[in-house]
């Protein structure tokens, strides 16, 4: 009965969602054939700014391939008696140097079947290395990937080949994705970071024709994710092939002086959130942060936020102060606040189909 309703209810809500995110931003998907699903999810997004007070979905990071687990939101049920609206997995397989989808996609195909949104990053394996790895490799020049026919180019192909895969398995499911590739790709500290942007943008560009066309994904809603700091907007690959911006910032002082690069992004006319937060610093944080702090300084100098994924160890809430009081904000948005039948199962899709 639960299923059917949602299933009704996003019927519903698919032409609201539409009308009202075109009517604010004007933007519609870069994918032109999102599915109707990934259209209400853009939409919701999209819809978030005009509200009168500041909305934050709340995100959380579950691990990086065959580490991908429930253990990070499911502490922050024990901790606050909510679930975090979105969650999100890493395909790289640091272990054996490749890509793993089937542990992450497992994951996230529970959540998404509870009601939850989902996210995917890779931490991309650097394809002129033979045997994999090499992601803070310095001096590779990320236009090779795109040579054709060079050794490069096809261990670049097998890879995206590998990461598709994975999000075909999620298609098939009936899952939609927030899709951030080449994250923090204007540091110079992974292989693909600190490129010429001319290059770094026809890199983004041949993924997404690769990964809509070639391979028909259209499942995927893409994220251009920055780290805070100089040159936010200089990689951005344009209008048609970016849905949601967002920087990533590791700090405890939610402020201008701290995190850089906010008006740059917000300019771009797309939803804007924090595609990575992280208290302390971008390593070895203590676990004593008062997450009361981060709803507050978003709405004092961030207000067009509407979306903050949480690292998680130590960075994750219930691993500091006032994960409770911050899961109960008004302002800050579980899985439970989402419309009902924005994510879940498809009544579209045979329950036969599923991954087990």
């Amino acid at each position: 009965m639960i299923r059917k309703l949602r299933a009704v209810c996003l019927a519903a809500l698919l032409p609201w969602f539409t009308a009202a995110g075109r009517a604010e931003l004007s933007m519609p998907p870069a994918d032109p054939q999102l599915t109707a699903r990934g259209q209400a999810i853009l939409s919701y997004f999209q819809q978030l700014p005009p509200s009168s007070e500041l909305k934050i979905i709340s995100g959380q990071f579950c691990n990086y391939g065959l580490d991908a687990r429930m253990e990070a939101p499911e502490k922050i049920f024990k901790a606050t008696a909510r679930w975090p609206a979105l969650i999100s997995v890493d395909y790289n397989d640091f272990k054996n140097k490749w890509v793993e989808t089937h542990t992450p996609n497992r994951v996230l195909i529970k959540y998404w079947r509870a009601g939850g949104l989902v996210s995917v990053s890779v931490h991309f394996n650097n394809p002129a290395r033979a045997e994999g790895g090499g992601l803070n490799d310095k001096r590779q020049n990320i236009a090779d990937v795109l040579v054709p026919g060079t050794p490069v180019n096809k261990r670049w192909l097998r890879q995206l080949d590998a990461v598709a895969a994975g999000m075909q398995e999620l298609q098939t499911a009936g899952v939609v994705v927030l899709w951030r590739p080449f994250h923090e790709m204007n540091g110079d500290w992974f292989w693909w970071g600190g490129q010429p942007p001319a290059d770094f943008i026809k890199v983004w560009q041949h993924m997404f024709s690769y990964f809509t066309q070639t391979k028909g994904l259209h499942n995927l809603i893409w994220v251009y994710g920055p780290n805070q700091g100089r040159r936010v907007a200089d990689y951005y690959p344009g209008d048609v092939y970016a849905d949601l911006v967002g920087l990533d910032a590791y700090t405890d002082e939610i402020d201008p002086d701290h995190i850089k690069g906010y008006p740059e992004l917000v300019a771009l006319n797309k939803p804007f959130g924090f595609t990575e937060y992280g208290p302390h610093g971008a390593s070895n944080p203590p676990g004593d942060f008062d997450f009361r702090r981060l709803p507050a300084g978003v709405a004092a100098h961030f207000p067009r936020t509407r979306f903050v994924f949480s690292w998680d160890v130590k960075w994750n809430p219930a691993e500091n102060k006032f994960a409770r009081e911050f899961y109960h904000d008004p302002r800050v948005i579980t899985r439970a606040d989402l419309p009902v039948g924005l994510a879940g199962p498809d009544k579209t899709v045979s329950p036969s189909s599923l991954p087990k």
